[in-house]
């Protein structure tokens, strides 16, 4: 697909030097330099300013904010001449925070702390990342997937004891039975299903009244994405699909998926539903797919815009999937 690399968290030009993560001394001298871009996330979220346009923001190591880290900071890379970090500061607590009100998903709330730039303010990534540059979305989208995996895996998964961080944020280290552990990408197919002029979409309980997608689920151990496609699209929906193609990929860091976009035909149209996956399917047309992205459709919504599902129904509207 000639677009791929167009998708949201695509395309980005992070020099991730993987050669650097274990030089304790030289990561240091970065993260003390003058071109060195500390970003903070709290709770999963991220510090952004809307002026004049929406943005990253990034502090000084030396900024107050930074004595709430909850960790060391991770090293993700070069932008340009820039270093740029990350750190955990979710010990934080604003003096507005309401827990019970607190949703990483649907929670609008722009949480602001005293001393950082006029307009800047911690948002859910996922509000935000069809207005950042791909260089933004990915150095955030790279922290945030990273974080979650910490935040997961404090324990040595062999032996159970609390693992140390290490390689500047991308491993842990067990210091008991010395077991190596790193961060870990979760692949999960997005089918584009086709039958004709129609296309497969289907929601889960939960969702906005109206929302619809297209289907998806985990890659299961010792499986093809092919197989996967065809096994999950017969367990959601109860249709049997024929040949599969590769379209394009989405790092989604909530918390830590790889998404493969695949189209499928279908070979069956009667759709059957399983309750325990998915609340509803149905086919649409493509006439009735674009009043939806159009806001047109007066019982369906579209997939969230920035999503790799938004992405392919565009193309696939667009006749520009090849």
């Amino acid at each position: 697909m000639k677009h791929a690399e167009t998708v949201t968290f695509g395309g980005g030009c992070l020099d991730r030097s993987a050669e650097l993560r274990g030089q304790a001394d030289v990561i240091a001298g970065h993260l003390n330099g003058a071109k060195a871009k500390v970003f903070p996330l709290w709770r999963g979220r991220v510090l952004v300013s809307d002026t004049p346009a929406v943005r990253s923001v990034s502090l000084p190591v030396t900024h107050d904010l930074f004595q709430h880290g909850q960790d060391s900071p991770v090293f993700l890379g070069f932008d340009g001449e820039y270093s740029c970090f990350a750190i955990d500061i979710s010990s934080w607590v604003p003096d507005d925070f309401d827990a019970d009100s607190f949703s990483k998903f649907h929670d609008t709330t722009v949480y602001t702390h005293p001393n950082v730039p006029d307009g800047a303010g911690f948002r859910e990534l996922r509000s935000v990342m069809t207005q950042l540059s791909a260089t933004d979305a990915e150095v955030l989208a790279t922290a945030k997937a990273l974080f979650s995996w910490h935040e997961s895996h404090q324990f040595c998964a062999k032996c159970g004891t609390k693992s140390e961080m290490a390689e500047s944020g991308w491993q842990r280290n067990c210091p008991s039975c010395k077991t190596p552990h790193f961060p870990r990408t979760d692949p999960v197919v997005i089918m584009l299903i086709t039958h004709g002029n129609d296309v497969l979409i289907g929601r889960s309980p939960g969702w906005p009244e109206g929302m619809y997608s297209l289907l998806a689920g985990f890659v299961e151990p010792g499986e093809t994405l092919e197989a996967a496609v065809r096994r999950e699209v017969n367990e959601e929906a109860g249709i049997t699909v024929g040949p599969v193609s590769y379209l394009a990929s989405q790092p989604w860091a909530f918390p830590s998926s790889l998404m493969f976009g695949c189209a499928g035909e279908a070979t069956s149209r009667d759709i059957k539903i399983d309750p325990s996956e998915i609340e509803d399917a149905r086919w649409i047309s493509r006439e009735e797919m674009a009043k939806a992205m159009r806001g047109e459709h007066p019982e369906i919504l579209p997939a969230r815009e920035g999503a790799i599902a938004h992405f392919i129904l565009f193309h696939w509207l667009s006749d520009t999937l090849k």
